[in-house]
């Protein structure tokens, strides 16, 4: 059996309610955890990124406007994409431990 040290996930869990949702991700979770495998996850979605990154990339018109740690980045954005996207994120999200 192949066992990737890789798995890029697009938009994985977007379309998901968010009761699955938080199943998937718990999921995805253990596996990274149990398998040691390594995500590039791409989402719109802070919320999730927030749950599931140790690291982020937010990006404008295909080239990186900021990056760094996940928690960091999102508590304190320094570009004006970053301040927007947090600016869009639910205030429950943002205020999250």
């Amino acid at each position: 059996a192949t066992r990737p040290s890789l798995i890029v996930l697009d938009e994985a869990v977007s379309a998901l309610d968010v009761s699955v949702r938080g199943q998937i991700l718990e999921l995805l979770l253990d596996l990274q955890r149990q398998e040691r495998i390594a995500y590039l996850f791409i989402s719109h979605d802070l919320g999730v990124i927030r749950a599931v990154a140790h690291r982020v990339v937010i990006l404008d018109a295909g080239r990186i406007a900021e990056s760094g740690d996940a928690r960091t980045v999102i508590a304190s954005p320094q570009s004006p994409v970053g301040k927007a996207l947090v600016a869009a994120m639910p205030k429950l999200i943002r205020n999250r431990p």
